[in-house]
């Protein structure tokens, strides 16, 4: 098992500014697609946004169109790290964000790892 651990979340400002981490106990070169996930009280989990951690497709990055602009995934393979720098907070933006790494395989999931999450709380 994978063990995924993020850090970086708290109590900003709206128009502030946060950067979350996600350690990976292992290489993340060695897993195909790292993403960042939150999931709002009463909201369903949603798509912040994914990044591909080796291969052909190595860097290649998806967003939620409505986050496009404000928030940017980036990735440390060295340090097994993978990050979501957060600009331009909304409340809107307050959740629990969730480091995610998966890889599909043959037409299923060949593995699905979560951290525990990291409470970003945008408020005045």
């Amino acid at each position: 098992q994978v063990q995924l651990v993020e850090s970086g979340g708290g109590l900003v400002q709206p128009w502030g500014s946060l950067r979350l981490s996600c350690t990976a106990s292992t290489n993340i070169f060695s897993l195909n697609t790292m993403g960042w996930y939150r999931q709002g009280p009463g909201k369903q989990r949603e798509l912040v946004a994914s990044i591909t951690t080796a291969g052909t497709n190595a860097g290649s990055t998806n967003y939620a169109d409505s986050l496009k602009g404000r928030f940017t995934i980036s990735r440390d393979n060295d340090k097994n790290t993978m990050y979501l720098q957060m600009n331009n907070l909304k409340p809107e933006d307050t959740a629990v964000y969730y480091c995610n790494a998966r890889n599909w395989l043959l037409g299923r999931l060949s593995y699905d790892y979560w951290g525990q999450g990291t409470q970003v709380t945008v408020s005045s």
